[in-house]
This record gives C-alpha cells, structure tokens and sequence, in this order.
C-alpha cells in the first residue's frame, strides 16, 4: 500500500512540476524532472519511509542520519542548489556556485509543486516563501541564485501565480 501511495504522490507532485514548467516557459524540462524518483536508489526508500505529509527523505535521515536516497537525488537533479557546489581553488572548501537561470526557474516551479503537495488544503502563495525563509542562512546557496528564488517567491505571495509565471517566461538573466 505504501507502495502506491508513494507512488501516487510523487507522480501527482512531478505533474505540478511539468504544468508549472509551462507556465514558465520551460516545458521540455518539466518533461524530465525528477525522473530519478522512479529508480530503485530513491523509489525505495521512498517507499519505506513514506509518510505522506513530507518528503521520505526526512524519515531517512532521521532513522539513519543521512538519507542516500537524497544524495542521490541532488547529484542527478540540476534544479536543486545542492547539485551546485565545488572545490574552491581559493577557499579549499566545497562552495555553492551561481545556478544556471533555467533551473533557478525549474527550482521555483519544484517549490511551488511540492508546497501545493505537501501543505494540501493549508497551501497559500506564500506557503513556499515561508518555507525558504525558514532555512534562509542555514543553507550553503550561491547568494546570486538565493536572491533570485526568493525575489521569485515574494513575488508568487505578493502577485499570485499568474503575474509570476509571466515574470518567469520573460526573464532571460539574473
């Protein structure tokens, strides 16, 4: 049962994404997002740890610290910060790098999926911006690319979906 619950929620949560993904314009990406969600690394996982009202990976981490499901997640999926970090010949560290503006714009319509998913009947526009606020500071993001999805956010509470979605469609730099 958890099985295709599981199932159910991630598929419902990746057409959001591919329906929010032409709304901004970048269709042909929403096609392929999150496909890794369906290979056995991350599906099963998801399966064990399915709760329903956030994401597996949260269950995982909690029992064992971590979650490998993630981390294989964010190493295939160029929409998440995560994906973009590197060596620093400068620093000697791990850095967050400046996203690419199309997946800065996937990242966005993610958000909004998965808050529209998980939040349910509580979900209101600034439901996603509340959350980012949350771990704003706590996160290693290219402040560039923070800038941006949280001006994105802003403007969602602020303006609603559609003065969004066409802010979106139009930009072409940050």
């Amino acid at each position: 049962m958890k099985a295709w619950q599981h199932f159910k929620t991630i598929t419902r949560h990746r057409n959001k994404v591919i329906l929010h993904c032409a709304k901004a314009g970048i269709l042909w990406q929403g096609l392929f997002h999150d496909l890794s969600k369906y290979s056995p690394e991350e599906f099963i996982p998801g399966v064990i740890f399915y709760q329903g009202t956030r994401s597996p990976n949260e269950g995982e981490r909690e029992e064992y610290g971590y979650s490998a499901a993630w981390m294989h997640h964010k190493g295939r999926n160029k929409h998440h910060f995560e994906y973009w970090t590197d060596y620093d010949p400068k620093t000697r560290q791990m850095e967050p790098v400046k996203m690419p503006l199309k997946y800065v714009k996937e990242m966005f319509c993610d958000r909004v999926a998965a808050s529209k998913i998980y939040g349910g009947e509580k979900y209101t526009d600034d439901y996603a911006l509340n959350y980012f606020l949350k771990l704003k500071g706590k996160r290693k993001i290219h402040p560039e690319t923070s800038a941006l999805i949280e001006k994105l956010l802003r403007m969602l509470a602020q303006q609603g979906e559609e003065k969004t979605f066409a802010y979106i469609r139009k930009l072409k730099s940050y």
